[in-house]
C-alpha cells in the first residue's frame, strides 16, 4: 500500500493517505509529551514498541469480539488501518486509583476498586480534556446513547481481556485510556493505540511503573520499562 500526503500530525502519530480512500497509514513517532502537552520529550525506540503492541493487542482483541482499526502492520513503525471518524471522547477504564483519579478523590494510589470505573473526557486541548457525564455527551452531540452504550460494552470487554492478558505476564493492568471511531457505515470500532503511552502497568511483584508515568514523573529508566514491557508482551 503506497503512502501518499500527509494528512494529519498528533503528538505521537502521523497519518497518510493511501490510494484507497477508506484506508490511511499510520505512522508512530519516538515523540513524547505530558500534561497536555506542557512536557515535551523523545523515548528512543517508543514508536516502535507502541505500534507493535497495539497491533499486538488489537488482533487479539479481533479474536475475542471486539472490532478494531487495524489492517495490517507495514513495518516496525507503520500500520494500516481502516479510516475511522473519530468519536471526541477519551474513554477512561480504572480498576485501581492512580494518577489524576487518585489526585481528584484524595485517594492513596493504589487502592483497588471493587469493580471497573470508567469515565469520560471530552477530546479538547484547548479545553484540558474536560471530564463528561453521559449526559453532557449528548447534549453535545458526540455520540448518541446507543453508540455510548456500545462504547462503555466494548470498553469493558478491552479491560477484562487486558487484566487477564497481563496478570499472566507478572504485569497489573492499573488503568488506560481508549478511543473509539466510527466507519463510514457508522460502525463502532476501536482505533488509536494500546501502549505503555496509554495504559498505566505496574510490575505485579514489585509494584514498579512500565509505562509513560516514568516520563511523566521523572523517574528514569523510561526506554527500559517500555523495552521491558515489550518483552512480557509476547512472553
Amino acid at each position: 500500500m503506497e503512502k501518499k500526503e500527509q494528512l494529519y500530525e498528533g503528538k505521537a502519530k502521523k497519518v497518510f493517505a493511501t490510494e484507497d480512500p477508506q484506508l490511511l497509514i499510520v505512522s508512530y513517532k519516538d515523540d513524547a509529551t505530558a500534561f497536555n502537552g506542557l512536557k515535551k520529550g523523545t523515548i528512543s525506540g517508543k514508536g516502535v514498541i507502541n505500534n507493535r503492541m497495539s497491533n499486538y493487542l488489537m488482533s487479539l482483541l479481533e479474536k475475542d469480539g471486539v472490532p478494531t482499526h487495524f489492517v495490517e502492520e507495514l513495518s516496525e513503525r507503520e500500520t494500516l488501518v481502516k479510516k475511522v471518524s473519530i468519536v471526541p471522547l477519551e474513554v477512561i477504564v480504572r480498576n485501581i486509583a492512580a494518577g489524576s483519579f487518585a489526585k481528584r478523590y484524595g485517594l492513596e494510589e493504589g487502592r483497588a476498586f471493587a469493580q471497573p470505573s470508567v469515565e469520560f473526557s471530552y477530546k479538547n486541548d484547548a479545553l484540558g480534556d474536560p471530564l463528561m457525564a453521559d449526559s453532557h455527551v449528548f447534549a453535545l452531540g458526540l455520540a448518541s446513547q446507543e453508540e455510548l452504550a456500545i462504547i462503555k460494552t466494548y470498553a469493558l470487554k478491552v479491560n477484562a481481556f487486558l487484566k487477564s492478558f497481563w496478570d499472566e505476564r507478572g504485569v497489573t493492568l492499573v488503568d488506560f485510556k481508549l478511543e473509539f471511531g466510527r466507519l463510514a457505515d457508522g460502525t463502532i470500532v476501536l482505533a488509536d493505540e494500546i501502549s505503555p503511552d496509554t495504559c498505566r502497568l505496574w510490575d505485579k511483584a514489585t509494584g514498579e511503573k512500565l509505562d509513560k508515568d516514568r516520563f511523566r514523573r521523572d523517574l528514569g529508566g523510561v526506554e527500559e520499562a517500555y523495552e521491558e514491557i515489550m518483552r512480557r508482551l509476547k512472553a
